[in-house]
């Protein structure tokens, strides 16, 4: 529904950013990280929103930083693609396909330099599997038995190629020759089994110290960018889409629709006025926290 009120505000060009939807892919992100602890660090790619909210960020400072506005998360210099909110474990999102392996995995040596209880988790795209940190850092958590859990959202897709024209690789298989463990998910909308499997999975990490590689079978209902459809395009069809939909809780479950429906449209009104409202960064502002 948040989305839903992005796609409905973009094209008045108030929104000051360029934004990548979550809408099929926002169930699987609030199951995980319903089932980490607080201080678990969660590191995103650019579709953040869902890592973001489900991990307990505040949605008028999500909003105010799409307007570009100076109450934004991030004082309207982030946008959409760079979300945070450290102290609820969301640590950052970044447009830099691959680079959030790295960052999560040195968050995960540091836990376990320090005899720390928590887990670091890196959430990115099937795409993001064929840079070279993919492959390193799946290395070097292996080889310093690090706390670390790499969550791939595989949607068949990176921007418009599917898997078949990119990897000659199967995740499973890949984890394996590493010495990590490994899980697919083949339902990205069963909530309460990706739920209860990620408890186990980080009861594991913290046990044992080792990595682990979660994968996670899911559909992008929007285009890879900005908020329109784009089953016009040629390389994939809208009969997949209605398949997806059909199963889909947050279209065909009628009464958990309603029942929540009307508290969530007054929360997003309420944040959506908050970014109306808020000016945008003074001059002074612009050369601040720039390194």
């Amino acid at each position: 529904m948040i989305e839903e009120k992005i796609v409905e505000i973009y094209p008045s060009d108030k929104i000051q950013s360029p934004v990548h939807l979550s809408i099929g892919q926002e169930h699987h992100v609030v199951a995980i990280c319903a089932a980490l602890k607080k201080d678990d660090m969660v590191f995103a790619t650019y579709r953040s929103h869902a890592p973001y909210l489900a991990k307990g960020g505040d949605l008028k400072a999500m909003f105010a930083e799409l307007y570009g506005k100076h109450s934004g998360m991030a004082k309207g210099k982030a946008g959409s693609m760079h979300l945070c909110s450290p102290a609820n474990g969301s640590m950052g999102s970044s447009a830099i396909v691959g680079s959030i392996f790295s960052h999560a995995m040195g968050v995960a040596y540091a836990a376990k330099l320090k005899k720390e209880s928590k887990i670091a988790v890196a959430l990115a795209g099937d795409g993001a599997t064929e840079e070279g940190a993919f492959h390193e850092c799946l290395n070097f958590s292996s080889l310093k038995n690090l706390p670390i859990l790499y969550v791939i959202e595989n949607n068949g897709l990176a921007i418009h190629a599917p898997l078949c024209i990119r990897q000659s690789y199967t995740l499973g298989a890949l984890a394996g020759s590493y010495g990590i463990d490994y899980f697919l998910a083949e339902d990205g909308f069963d909530m309460e089994n990706i739920f209860e499997k990620t408890i186990k999975i980080r009861e594991g990490i913290v046990n044992t110290k080792r990595p682990f590689l979660l994968e996670i079978m899911t559909y992008r209902y929007k285009g890879h960018v900005g908020v329109a459809e784009d089953y016009d395009k040629g390389y994939r069809g809208r009969k997949e889409l209605e398949e997806w939909m059909r199963r889909d809780p947050l279209v065909g479950n009628r009464a958990l629709i309603e029942k929540y429906r009307g508290r969530i449209e007054n929360e997003i009104a309420e944040a959506v006025n908050f970014a109306e409202k808020s000016g945008f960064p003074p001059r002074e502002e612009l050369l601040k926290d720039v390194y």
